[in-house]
């Protein structure tokens, strides 16, 4: 089924009058719609407790319905336009299935932190807003004005990019639950108190600085410690970057970089709407670093990480190698020897010949695992 998505879906020409752009947007919609009307028939199982407070289901299901509209007029005009007729078909079938979903009611039950769910409404409100914000952020001010938008390796990222979204939960688990149990009789609540009660914006300041200067050197380590290198070689291995390639992390990275951002923020009592700022912020600065865009900041570059900071990062140039670690603060690169940025702009991405990495998902779940030729 994977090969079977690639030779179709990857590195497709949406060139406008050959109706693949309406087939897309129809099947993407449609699929999109289709997830959503599941969510109003199991909320409880599908939808993330800490967020059914702030939905209203007249808006929701008016979102559902616009989303469901435009999937079937794009599949319509799909049809109309492109030599094949299924792609366009496929999305107005999923918008009246959709449709059919969506006529029930979405309820708001008790939250039960115990309970298990998956968070299917977090993936398609993100993938939503991020795809509304970055591909038409691309298509203005591409840095490779020669990429597609359905680029080669884009199903795989959309895998990673569902489930670090629907598996919210698992990652949580194995993260924040450990660090609470852990320092739950074990932090001074006079300090943390104290701490907290400092203004928002100088807390979210000061959680940028500390858990920056714990990702730079978690970061390092998965370059520069050769079986970390494996794991974190899964995120080199895009050979073209845009907002979707920042979803392509192995499972054990995203452990290790979870648990050592929230350590500093459990033990120093930072606020929560701090946290939750702080969060919202980093989780679209990650996306934007990645995106293919040609912004350059002259002044800004030098005092946080920027697309081009970033991509610097991803190059497979012999110059770049190992080279601009800080997620978020080019400060501590400086500091320790490992800031690179010349006056151009990098031009070739992906691992080096001494680390290949396979296609596909579960291969490269496994790579870190296999035993190195």
């Amino acid at each position: 089924m994977t090969d079977y998505l690639r030779e179709r879906f990857e590195d497709v020409d949406l060139t406008p009058g050959q109706g693949k752009i309406s087939a897309t947007i129809a099947v993407g919609l449609g699929l999109l719609s289709l997830l959503g009307g599941f969510c109003f028939l199991f909320p409880n199982l599908l939808t993330t407790p800490e967020f059914r407070a702030f939905y209203s289901a007249d808006v929701l299901r008016m979102v559902l319905f616009a989303g469901i509209a435009i999937a079937f007029c794009a599949g319509f005009i799909s049809v109309w336009r492109h030599q094949d007729p299924r792609y366009g078909l496929a999305g107005m079938i999923m918008a009246c299935m959709a449709a059919l979903l969506g006529s029930g009611r979405i309820d708001m039950p008790p939250v039960d932190g115990r309970s298990l769910y998956a968070g299917l409404d977090y993936f398609i409100l993100t993938l939503l807003v991020l795809a509304l914000v970055f591909v038409p952020m691309e298509r203005i001010y591409p840095k490779d004005p020669e990429q597609r938008v359905l680029r080669r390796g884009w199903i795989t990222d959309m895998k990673y990019f569902l489930f670090s979204h629907v598996g919210l939960q698992l990652i949580s688990f194995f993260t924040v639950i450990p660090i609470q149990v852990f320092l739950h009789d074990k932090v001074d609540i006079g300090f943390q108190q104290a701490i907290a009660s400092q203004p928002l914006w100088l807390q979210f300041i000061e959680i940028l600085i500390v858990v920056d200067l714990g990702s730079y050197w978690i970061h390092r380590a998965f370059h520069e410690v050769p079986w970390l290198w494996r794991f974190h070689a899964v995120h080199h291995s895009t050979q073209q970057m845009d907002w979707l390639a920042s979803s392509r992390l192995h499972v054990v990275e995203i452990v290790a970089n979870r648990f050592v951002g929230y350590l500093p923020i459990f033990i120093l009592g930072f606020s929560p709407s701090a946290v939750y700022a702080y969060l919202v912020f980093i989780s679209f600065h990650a996306i934007f670093i990645h995106a293919n865009v040609r912004f350059r900041f002259p002044l800004l570059r030098w005092v946080i990480a920027t697309p081009e900071f970033h991509h610097w990062h991803h190059s497979s140039e012999d110059e770049a190698v190992d080279k601009n670690y800080a997620a978020f603060l080019p400060l501590y690169d400086k500091l320790f020897g490992t800031l690179h940025m010349p006056d151009k702009l990098a031009a070739r991405y992906g691992t080096r010949a001494s680390t290949q990495v396979p296609e596909g998902v579960v291969q490269q779940f496994t790579f870190p695992f296999r035993r190195s030729s």
